[in-house]
C-alpha cells in the first residue's frame, strides 16, 4: 500500500514519461518540417495536463516541464510564420486537437506568435484569447491555462499612451472556429488596432478576474474533512493569482491617475466581491507590495475604505500593518530625503480608518486591536517625528479602547500584554530621551493597565534608556514625572509578589542608584529641589530598596555643598544653604539608620565629616563633630562582630586623621575615644592592630589650633607602640604574637624615617632580636611562611635603608 506522497510521486513521473516521449516526437517532426506531426505529439503532451489526480505541487512540475517544450515550439512556429505560412493555415492546424486542454494550449501558443510577427493585431488577439480561457473551469486546470496566457503575454501587452489608440476591432470568441474567423478579419482589416496600455489593464483585469474566481471555488470542493489540506493547497497557488498584479505593475504606461481611476477600483472590486478570506488577506498585501509608495499615498481612503468591507475572518491587523510600515519607511528610502505630501494627512487618514475597522469588527481580539496601534504609533514617529500630538492620541485611543473592554492589570504573558509593552516601548526608542516622555500625557495612565512584572519590565528598560543615553533630569516636576511611571522600581506596590528574586532585585535597584546621578538641576538651588524630590520618592521605597537608591542622593548631595563652596563669592547664602544640604544628608542617613543598617550609614557619616572639613561654613566644627560621633554612637551600638569592630575602628582612625576643622577641645576627646575603643577590642590581636592604627593620629592627625599642620606627637606615637608590643606579649598563639611583632616593627621604621626622633634605633634593634629569637620555635605551615617572608623583607629594606643616606634619619648602630 503507497503512502499519497509514494502515489502523487507515481502519477508525477508517469505523465512525465509521456512528456518526455511525446515532446521529443514533436522537436523530430518539426525538424523534419512534418508540422501536422508535430503538432498532433504537441497535443498528446498537452492532454497530460487535463488529469485530476496531481495535487498541485505535482500538477505545477508538470506544468513547467510542458512549458520549457513548448517553447521550442513558438519558436519553430516563429520561424515558419518568418518564411510566409499564414496565420490562418497554422490555426486550422491547431484544430486538430480533439480536446480544450491542448487546443487552448496550441491557441495561446499560435496567437503569440501571430503577435510578435504583427503588433497591430494584438489588442484584439489579447481579448479573444482572455476569453476563449473561459472555456475551461475546472479550478486547477483552469489556473495554469491562465497563467500560460500571462507568462505568454508578458513581454507583448500594449504599453502605450491612449492617444495613440486608433480604431476598435471587437473579436469575442468562445469556440476555435470563430477565432479563425476573427483573426481571418484582423489579418484583412485595414484599421488593425495594436492597442494601448488601457487594453492591457482590461486584459489582465479580466484575467485576473477568473483566475481568483477559479482559485477560490478551490475552496468548495470535495469533503469538509479536508478543508484544512484544501486551503494549504490554495496557499501553494496564490502565487499564480497574484502575477497577474505583478503585471500590471509592470505597464510603464500606469502612472498615478491611471492607477487610482482604472487599476486600483478594478482590483478592489474583485478582491471584495469574492468574499474569501484567503483570497483577501493575500491580494490585499499583494497590492500593497507591488505597486509603488507614491500610488499607495493617492489612494489611501479607496485602499482604507475596501479594507472595512473585508470579510470578518480576514486578519486585517496584517494588512493594515503591512501598509502602514511601507508608508512609515517611505521618507527614509536611500540618500533621498522623502516627505509626506502636505495635502495627505497620512496620520488622520489612518487615525480615523483604523477607529472605523475596529468599530465594525466587535470581535477582534485585543492583542490585534493594539498592534494596530503599535503600527500607528511607528507611522506618527517615522513620518511625523515631531508631532508629540500624534503619540499621544495613539496612547490616548489605546486607552480608552482598554476602558471600554475593561481590561486590567494584564498578564504580563498574555497576547495582548506583550503587544501593549511593545507600543510603550517604540517611544522610549525612539526619542531616546525619557524627558519626552513626560510631554505624552497618557503615557503613565495607560501604564497602570499592566501588572507587576509588565510594568517593572517597561520600567527598566526606560532607565536603562535613560542611562546609556545619559539623558539628564533638571528639574523636580521631571523627577516627579518620570518616578511616578517607574513606580514598580522605586516603592512597592499593591500587586508586588511576596517573593521577588533578590539578584534580579539588587540589579533594578542598582540601575536606580546610576540613575540618581543623572538627576542634575541648573543651578545649585534647582539641584537641592531635584534631591530633595528625589528623597521624597526613594524614602519611601522600604528597607530593601533604600540601601541602594539614598547612598547616591547623599553623595549628591555632598557634591552640592562643595559646589556651594565653589560659589561662595557669588551666593551670600552659601553657609546657610550647606548646612540645610548636610541636615538633609544628616536625616537621610538617620532613615538608613532606621532600617536597620550599620556599616553604610558609618560609611556616610564619616565621608560627611571629610567633606564637612572642606568647607570653611559656619558651625562646620559643631556639623562634623556630630557627624563623627553618630559615627561613634553606630560603632558601640551596633556592632558586634570582632572583625568589623577592627574594621570600623580603622575607618574611623583614617578618617579622623584627614579631618583638619576640630579645635583642640574637640580633636583631643576624639583621639581619646578612638585610642580606648581600639583597645577595648575582644581580641588581643585585634586590640594590638588597633592601637597601632591610633599611633597615626597622633603624628599625621591636624587640627584647626595648628592651623591644619600634622600634630606631630612621638611622645603619644611611641606610648601607642610600647602598648601594642604589651598587648602583643600577651597572646597565647606564638605565630600571631610574632606576625603582631613584626607588624609593630614596620610601624616603627615608618614612624622613624619620618622624622619621629622619639623612636630609638635601639629598640628597633630590640625589636628585630626579639621577633628572631621567637622566629626559630615556629610550626613549619604557610602561616609561619608567610611570617617569615615579611621580616625578611623588612629586614632588606633595612639594610638597604642603612647604606642610603638621608637628612631625615640614620641607622647608625643598627643591627639587621
Amino acid at each position: 500500500m503507497m503512502t499519497p506522497q509514494e502515489e502523487q510521486e507515481k502519477l508525477l513521473e508517469e505523465a512525465l514519461t509521456v512528456v518526455r516521449t511525446q515532446s521529443f516526437q514533436m522537436k523530430r517532426c518539426l525538424d523534419k518540417s512534418k508540422l501536422m506531426d508535430g503538432l498532433k505529439h504537441a497535443s498528446n503532451m498537452l492532454s497530460e495536463l487535463r488529469t485530476s489526480l496531481l495535487s498541485p505541487k505535482s500538477y505545477y512540475e508538470l506544468y513547467m516541464a510542458i512549458s520549457d517544450e513548448l517553447c521550442h515550439l513558438e519558436t519553430y512556429l516563429l520561424d515558419e510564420f518568418s518564411k510566409g505560412r499564414k496565420v490562418t493555415d497554422l490555426y486550422e492546424l491547431v484544430q486538430y486537437a480533439g480536446n480544450i486542454i491542448p487546443r487552448l494550449y496550441l491557441l495561446i501558443t499560435v496567437g503569440v506568435v501571430y503577435i510578435k510577427s504583427n503588433e497591430l493585431s494584438r489588442k484584439d488577439i489579447l481579448k479573444d484569447l482572455v476569453e476563449m480561457c473561459r472555456g475551461v473551469q475546472h479550478p486547477l486546470r483552469g489556473l495554469f491555462l491562465r497563467n500560460y496566457l500571462l507568462q505568454c503575454t508578458k513581454n507583448v501587452l500594449p504599453d502605450a499612451e491612449e492617444d495613440a489608440e486608433g480604431g476598435e476591432v471587437s473579436v469575442m470568441s468562445h469556440a476555435a472556429p470563430r477565432a479563425i474567423a476573427g483573426l481571418n478579419k484582423m489579418v484583412n482589416s485595414s484599421d488593425a488596432d495594436a492597442g494601448t496600455v488601457r487594453d492591457s489593464i482590461d486584459f489582465i483585469q479580466l484575467n485576473f478576474a477568473e483566475m481568483n474566481k477559479l482559485w477560490v471555488r478551490m475552496q468548495h470542493q470535495g469533503h469538509s474533512r479536508d478543508r484544512e489540506k484544501r486551503e494549504q493547497e490554495r496557499r501553494e497557488l496564490r502565487i499564480l493569482v497574484g502575477t497577474n498584479l505583478v503585471r500590471l505593475s509592470q505597464l510603464e504606461c500606469v502612472d498615478v491617475e491611471k492607477y487610482k481611476k482604472l487599476v486600483l477600483p478594478g482590483v478592489l472590486e474583485q478582491v471584495v466581491s469574492c468574499k474569501d478570506a484567503i483570497a483577501q488577506e493575500y491580494l490585499m498585501e499583494c497590492v500593497i507590495q507591488v505597486f509603488p509608495d507614491e500610488y499607495h499615498l493617492q489612494t489611501l481612503n479607496s485602499f482604507l475604505h475596501a479594507c472595512v468591507d473585508l470579510h470578518p475572518d480576514v486578519n486585517i491587523k496584517n494588512v493594515i500593518i503591512a501598509l502602514i510600515d511601507r508608508l512609515a519607511q517611505f521618507s527614509r528610502k536611500g540618500d533621498v530625503a522623502r516627505t509626506i505630501p502636505m495635502e495627505i494627512q497620512l496620520f488622520d487618514i489612518f487615525s480615523q480608518q483604523i477607529s472605523l475597522i475596529i468599530q465594525n469588527r466587535p470581535d477582534m481580539p485585543p492583542e490585534d486591536i493594539v498592534s494596530l496601534q503599535v503600527a500607528l504609533i511607528n507611522l506618527a514617529l517615522k513620518c511625523y517625528p515631531t508631532k508629540l500630538d500624534y503619540v499621544d492620541k495613539v496612547l490616548e485611543t489605546t486607552e480608552e479602547i482598554f476602558h471600554r473592554l475593561n481590561l486590567d492589570h494584564l498578564d504580563a504573558a498574555s497576547a495582548v500584554s506583550r503587544e501593549l509593552a511593545r507600543l510603550m516601548k517604540i517611544p522610549i526608542d525612539s526619542y531616546n530621551n525619557v524627558l519626552e516622555l513626560l510631554k505624552l500625557e497618557h503615557y503613565g495612565p495607560l501604564m497602570e493597565y499592566f501588572d507587576y512584572q509588565a510594568r517593572k519590565s517597561i520600567s527598566t528598560h526606560l532607565i536603562l534608556n535613560a542611562l546609556e543615553n545619559e539623558t539628564v533630569i533638571p528639574s523636580p516636576e521631571q523627577v516627579e514625572g518620570i518616578l511616578n511611571i517607574v513606580g514598580p522600581l522605586v516603592q512597592d506596590q499593591s500587586d508586588q509578589p511576596e517573593i521577588d528574586d533578590e539578584e534580579d532585585f539588587a540589579e533594578e535597584q542598582g540601575y536606580m542608584g546610576r540613575f540618581i546621578h543623572l538627576l542634575s538641576g541648573d543651578t545649585p538651588d534647582q539641584q537641592y529641589l531635584v534631591l530633595s524630590t528625589a528623597r521624597k520618592h526613594f524614602g519611601n521605597g522600604g528597607n530593601r530598596r533604600i540601601r541602594h537608591t539614598l547612598p547616591p542622593i547623599v553623595f549628591a548631595a555632598y557634591r552640592l555643598a562643595l559646589k556651594y563652596y565653589q560659589l561662595r563669592e557669588e551666593d551670600e547664602k552659601w553657609e546657610k544653604k550647606c548646612g540645610k544640604i548636610f541636615q538633609f544628608c544628616h536625616q537621610t542617613i538617620g532613615a538608613l539608620m532606621k532600617a536597620e543598617l550599620t556599616e553604610l550609614p558609618l560609611r556616610l557619616f564619616l565621608q560627611g565629616a571629610l567633606v564637612i572639613s572642606q568647607l570653611d561654613f559656619e558651625n562646620h566644627e559643631t556639623v562634623a563633630y556630630e557627624f563623627m560621633s553618630q559615627a561613634f554612637t553606630l560603632y558601640e551600638d551596633e556592632i558586634s562582630d570582632s572583625k568589623a569592630q577592627l574594621a570600623a575602628i580603622t575607618l574611623i582612625v583614617s578618617t579622623f586623621e584627614k579631618i583638619s576643622c576640630f579645635g583642640e577641645e574637640n580633636h583631643e576627646p576624639l583621639r581619646t575615644q578612638c585610642t580606648l575603643a581600639a583597645s577595648k577590642l575582644l581580641k588581643k590581636p585585634d586590640q594590638c592592630r588597633g592601637v597601632v592604627v591610633c599611633s597615626h593620629m597622633f603624628w599625621s592627625g591636624k587640627s584647626k589650633d595648628r592651623a591644619g599642620k600634622e600634630l606631630r606627637d612621638g611622645k603619644r606615637v611611641v606610648e601607642c607602640l610600647k602598648k601594642a608590643g604589651r598587648i602583643a606579649n600577651q597572646c597565647m598563639d606564638k605565630s600571631v604574637q610574632v606576625q603582631l611583632y613584626v607588624e609593630i616593627l614596620n610601624s616603627q621604621i615608618y614612624f622613624y624615617e619620618n622624622g619621629c626622633s622619639e623612636i630609638q634605633v635601639s629598640s628597633i634593634n630590640e625589636l628585630i632580636a626579639k621577633i628572631r629569637e621567637d622566629l626559630p620555635n615556629l610550626e613549619s605551615n604557610d602561616e609561619s611562611d608567610q611570617i617569615n617572608k615579611h621580616f625578611a623583607n623588612t629586614i632588606t629594606h633595612l639594610k638597604i635603608a642603612k647604606l642610603q643616606s638621608s637628612s631625615n634619619f640614620s641607622y647608625d648602630g643598627l643591627d639587621p
